[in-house]
């Protein structure tokens, strides 16, 4: 950071001033003094030019006002920034709250306590309640209205000063003794607050000042100190929160502290008061400047007998002192962490709702943002086309160096956990993260030393700390070979990183080794900068030596001494001259390397002596990227560019610099940015041309070539070289615009005069000047006038304006060239396509005929209708139908996937579709029509993969549509079986074997119609039927299953019939429907089936039926003894009471039997069916009486609709 006075502003009569306060949200600066002095004053910028913001405006009092009610001097000024209220108080204990009214302040509240003075007053972070402390231990506490909400004495104290915490529920009490005591909210005390910083300090103690920062701006890292205390002796401590036990200490050196004050982000601490030099009896006011770890920054000089209080500016960027009866305004240049690559501007800023860093990578080019959240984030590096971020590594999962090799796409996440029981030396405290222009991570590295001062080149990163520094040889993937990659873990083997402690002199033999730990031995000599170009390193210390390296070999060239210690360094860009910015702002030069020619031919005047040259104020430079002798720097709010030590006339302005290139300097208002950070504004981007441009620029245009020319031969430069080619081009002043492209090396520019020397036609030259200078319309109206439309439409088709070709060739005479019609169709077919427009892009194809990209467009549209149709229209074998057959199978449509497959001959393709989309009777039929031998084993293949992983259903479902029923019915009788073991769902496994009896009916009807269309018709339907039966012959080996296939369904039908009947009342049926139960033995277990019959005899007084079914029970061999003999207890139970007689048993035994073998029985009623016509399901061909049939409408067996 960088600071200098600005401004100065002084109090009428020279009354001396005790407070200043400067309101950091609407600006108002109060100053309170003696005699009842008050002002609130206001500095505004007015300028009408944009170019002017910032610092750089001249600022004006937009308001002097002084304020009258105070008789007594004014010693505590406070605001409260919320409700714009200004509270004040004087030394006779009288408060008064001002308010803001029609852009005046008026008395709004007066109060006075009559017995003691106020020492100090405190807004909280919301504004709601202030605190207020008199000398004598009263303390006050009232609402923003003011309202009092609670009042306490604190005996025997007397108190000085009073700060609230951010969250308002602590309240820290300063007393007149030193001490600091700790209260809640409500006034109760907590407890002291312990200061490290006064262990061996003795004698009577005050306190300069309290100041805890409320965090409104965020924290520059987790656990960053923000509440500080300072002592009027110079003593100073930071803590993280009141009870922190390990404070950061600041041993200031002051003789007297008079005030102290954060700024508005909480990252610099300012401590103003007096210095009393050793050897001077004369006190010193000064301003140290420190971060909230302690390190000094800066210290201000600022002249005047008695500095009594410091405040900052809302923004940062500005602080104002009261000293004697004046009002001192410095300015302050920020240390931003930023950086620019490839139009690029890269800037980090912490935010209240988040931990870490937000960096934005700000595209200014195409104005995009890229935002990545660094935690600890410490600097921001860039060079060329990367920048490097410098950050902590989590403390609580340290990485190790193995890991640090792994690679870096989590770098910006939270690092992986280790084991935090590993040895210390292993782990990496510091991460050094190589980005590109958008922010990806392109390598990262883990470092132990503390990276304080980095700087890198094309080729190499530098990191140094107080000691040490360290360089990484970085490389990145689109440079790297195939072997580099593979070899990349070996990359410190190779030497690509080192390590060299400041005290060494290496010598550039030995490739050196990453050794961590010869970094920590301590120096008497600290570093404190560095800088490098691809020949060099260079190191400042603080003793003002500067060590000069050799790059990329690390050997020690030489030392430089120099008068202060540098604090920035920068080397120009051919390596010959350092220019050094000291720690007060001191710009001098030092020729590292002796002077001859420069590189470019053009032979460069001789430079200027460095030795001579010094500039004060300086905080920031660059220099030129192409010339050795050119440099711009920023002095206060000016900037200075130089050519060879000649300065030419300042440029308002406090941005900084980014990039000076081609005879412009681009420059970025920072602070402007740093406003609102979010939404970065490319009016912040400023571009400067140099004296030179400009002058040849009005040269050019007022006097002409010839003098402009002979003034940039005196002042060379490519870009002074390409204006006068570009002037002369305009001219058509080829000979002089030939001369001026060859001194800017300018190959194109060269052909391109050559080309135009060779047209005859005036105006025709005059057209291609104009195309070249991208001034397309004028161009083509040129074309046009002369009548060469072609010349048009060549000039649209290069710069790819395919709506305007399209236009020319619809408007132009005659025929137009059909292929460049439709050239242009499908050129803005595709310039729809790539918006994703599909129906736009629709209607150019189909003028361009460009079948390709309109079967993507239909894809892309789901217009499935539209892609069938174009498939149609293809001739066959065109290499589009195996695309659009893909695109086909995609979406699941296998009959239109099949027909593109086999238009273009690929048969295997269409079966390969249907098996995808498991149409595997469609497969089956493909293969057999192709004599393709492959479906069958894939079938079975895939069947048993199903099967493998128990998804017999699954393999069922594949073979039914395969057409393969036999062998699906198989499966089904099998998972039918398992069912039925299970004895639980008697309903469930009657559909099993319905559906198993189904498939075998397709299989018969598979079978009669291949006959059928064998025969052709020849033959009658008995001996294709006949024919059909003998082939189920021969390929059956199963004959159980195709005989009797309803006979499962049969058995479980008429087993849930007769519970149904039973449960129903009507046990005789129930009786007749479970004696045919005894038929199916094989399929229910006969325990079950007799034990039902026993029911349902017993139920219809049938004993000699159930006494049967009894003897049945009991000789079964599946019983066990005890069963047995259960059975046998409850026979015996039965039969004592009622005789084993049935009184129609001649009659049922009579009836199931017919004159022509077996009877039908009824799948309805399960009664035998005597008479001649009965009803018979067309499916499962089972019978039913007629009368029963008419009150269902589906077949009680297999569900059929009843025809």
């Amino acid at each position: 950071m960088f600071i200098y006075l600005s401004k100065k502003i002084a109090i009428p009569n020279n009354t001396v001033l005790k407070c200043v306060s400067w309101n950091k949200d609407q600006g108002f600066i109060a100053c309170g003094g003696e005699d009842g002095l008050l002002k609130v004053l206001k500095l505004e910028t007015y300028t009408d030019d944009a170019k002017l913001k910032g610092l750089a405006a001249p600022s004006n009092l937009s308001m002097n006002q002084t304020l009258e009610g105070h008789s007594g001097a004014v010693q505590v000024v406070t605001w409260n920034e919320q409700y714009q209220k200004l509270t004040t108080s004087d030394q006779n204990g009288l408060i008064i709250v001002w308010m803001l009214y029609k852009g005046s302040w008026y008395e709004e509240m007066i109060n006075n306590r009559n017995k003691s003075v106020v020492r100090s007053m405190s807004w909280n972070a919301d504004g709601l309640k202030i605190c207020i402390v008199y000398e004598d231990g009263a303390v006050i506490v009232g609402s923003v209205d003011g309202n009092r909400i609670w009042g306490k004495e604190l005996k025997g104290t007397q108190l000085a000063h009073v700060a609230w915490s951010p969250d308002s529920k602590v309240l820290l009490f300063g007393m007149a003794n030193g001490e600091i005591h700790i209260y809640d909210n409500q006034g109760n005390f907590i407890m002291k607050m312990s200061m490290s910083c006064l262990a061996n300090v003795t004698g009577a103690l005050n306190i300069a000042g309290i100041h805890w920062y409320p965090g409104t701006e965020g924290y520059l890292e987790p656990e960053c100190p923000c509440l500080a205390v300072c002592f009027t002796n110079g003593h100073c401590q930071v803590m993280r929160h009141e009870s922190d036990d390990s404070p950061v200490i600041i041993e200031t050196g002051m003789w007297n502290v008079a005030s102290i004050q954060w700024n508005h982000c909480g990252s610099v601490l300012a401590i103003a008061g007096s210095l009393r030099s050793s050897g001077a009896e004369k006190e010193m006011n000064v301003v140290h400047f420190y971060t909230p770890f302690g390190e000094h920054l800066r210290t201000l000089k600022v002249p005047g007998k008695q500095m009594t209080a410091v405040s900052w500016e809302g923004g940062g960027l500005r602080i104002g002192l009261a000293v004697d009866s004046y009002i001192y305004f410095a300015n302050i240049r920020p240390d931003y962490k930023w950086g620019y690559c490839s139009n690029t501007v890269v800037y980090a800023y912490t935010r209240p709702d988040r931990l870490e860093y937000s960096v934005v990578f700000w595209d200014t080019k195409n104005n995009e943002r890229f935002v990545k959240y660094v935690k600890s984030l410490m600097s921001i590096t860039t060079c060329g086309d990367f920048c490097i971020l410098a950050t902590k590594a989590d403390d609580t999962h340290p990485q190790e160096d193995a890991e640090a090799e792994a690679g870096s796409a989590t770098v910006f996440n939270e690092l992986s956990n280790q084991n935090t029981s590993k040895d210390r030396s292993k782990r990496r405290k510091y991460v050094l993260v190589l980005c590109n222009s958008i922010g990806t991570p392109q390598d990262s590295k883990y470092i132990d030393i503390d990276p304080l001062f980095v700087t890198m080149t094309k080729t190499h990163v530098i990191a140094a700390s107080r000691e040490a520094f360290y360089i990484w040889q970085y490389r990145v993937a689109k440079k790297l070979t195939a072997l580099e990659i593979n070899q990349v873990t070996k990359t410190r083997k190779e030497g690509r990183e080192r390590v060299y402690h400041i005290d060494d002199s290496p010598s550039g033999t030995s490739d050196g080794t990453l050794n961590f730990a010869k970094a920590f031995t301590a120096t008497r000599d600290p570093i404190c900068c560095i800088t490098a170009s691809d020949k060099m390193l260079l190191v400042g210390r603080e003793s003002g030596i500067l060590q000069r390296y050799s790059l990329p070999n690390i050997s020690l060239l030489q030392k430089y001494s120099l008068t202060s210690r540098p604090y920035q360094l920068s080397l120009n860009c051919n390596s010959s001259r350092l220019a050094i910015i000291d720690i007060t702002g001191v710009l001098t030069f030092l020729d590292v390397e002796t002077r001859g020619s420069m590189g470019d031919a053009e032979g460069a005047s001789t430079a200027g002596d460095p030795s001579k040259f010094e500039r004060k104020d300086v905080w920031d430079m660059k220099w030129a990227n192409d010339n050795p002798d050119l440099f711009s720097m920023m002095e206060k709010t000016r900037m200075y560019v130089f050519r060879n030590l000649d300065p030419e006339e300042p440029i308002q302005t406090s941005g900084f610099i980014c990039h000076f290139e081609d005879l412009e300097i681009k420059s970025v208002l920072l602070d402007e940015i740093m406003r609102d950070p979010e939404v970065p504004n490319k009016d912040y981007l400023m571009n400067f041309e140099i004296r030179s441009l400009r002058d040849s620029r009005a040269l050019i245009e007022k006097v002409g070539i010839e003098d402009a020319s002979q003034f940039i031969e005196d002042n060379p430069h490519p870009r002074l070289w390409r204006l006068l080619a570009e002037a002369a081009l305009q001219k058509l002043d080829l000979k002089m615009a030939e001369q001026a492209f060859v001194r800017c090396r300018d190959y194109q520019g060269i052909e391109f005069v050559k080309r135009l020397s060779n047209l005859q036609s005036e105006a025709m030259k005059q057209a291609e000047v104009a195309a070249y200078f991208s001034r397309f319309e004028e161009a083509e109206r040129m074309y046009l006038d002369m009548d060469r439309r072609d010349l048009a439409i060549s000039l649209r088709i290069k710069l790819g304006d395919w709506f305007r070709v399209l236009q020319l060739l619809k408007t132009g005479s005659g025929d137009s060239d059909d292929a460049l019609l439709e050239q242009a169709y499908n050129a803005i077919g595709d310039y729809f396509a790539d918006r994703q427009k599909w129906l736009n892009a629709v209607q150019y194809y189909l003028q361009g005929r460009n079948q390709e990209r309109l079967a993507e467009c239909y894809y892309m549209l789901e217009d499935y209708e539209g892609l069938e149709k174009l498939a149609n229209s293809l001739p066959e074998n065109h290499k589009l139908l195996q695309d659009i057959g893909q695109m086909f199978v995609t979406v699941g449509m296998c009959e239109q996937a099949v027909s593109a497959f086999l238009k273009c001959n690929q048969p295997k393709a269409a079966v390969d579709a249907c098996v995808h989309l498991n149409q595997w009777n469609k497969a089956v039929e493909l293969a057999k029509n192709h004599s393709m031998k492959e479906i069958g084993p894939l079938l079975s293949k895939y069947a048993s993969h199903l099967l493998e992983k128990n998804k017999t259903l699954e393999a069922v479902e594949l073979y039914r549509k395969a057409h393969h029923f036999l062998d699906a019915a198989k499966l089904m009788y099998k998972i039918a079986e398992e069912e039925a073991k299970k004895r639980t769902r008697p309903l469930r496994v009657k559909k099993l074997y319905v559906l198993a009896a189904l498939l075998v009916e397709d299989f018969h009807t598979q079978i009669k119609s291949s006959q059928q269309s064998k025969t052709k018709g020849k033959k009658s339907e008995a001996t294709s039927a006949l024919a059909g039966l003998l082939e189920e012959d021969e390929s059956s080996s199963d004959s159980r299953i195709l005989d009797d296939a309803w006979r499962g369904a049969e058995a479980y039908h008429f087993f849930l019939l007769a519970q149904r009947q039973l449960y129903d009342g009507k046990v005789d049926a129930a009786m007749r429907t479970a004696l045919h139960l005894r038929d199916y033995e094989d399929i229910i277990p006969a325990v079950e089936i007799y034990s039902l019959l026993a029911i349902c005899s017993s139920a219809n007084c049938a004993f000699g039926t159930c006494s049967r079914a009894f003897i049945k029970l009991e000789s079964l061999e599946t019983l066990t003894p005890d069963q047995r003999q259960l059975y046998e207890d409850l026979a015996l139970e039965i039969f004592t009471k009622h005789s084993p007689r049935d009184t129609r048993q001649s009659q049922r035994d009579s009836l199931t039997e017919g004159p022509e073998g077996k009877l039908p029985t009824c799948i309805v009623t399960g009664r035998v069916i005597s008479e001649y016509q009965f009803w018979m399901c067309s499916v499962c061909k089972h019978c039913a009486l007629e009368q029963e049939i008419t009150q269902q409408n589906f077949c009680p067996l297999c569900h059929s609709t009843v025809g």
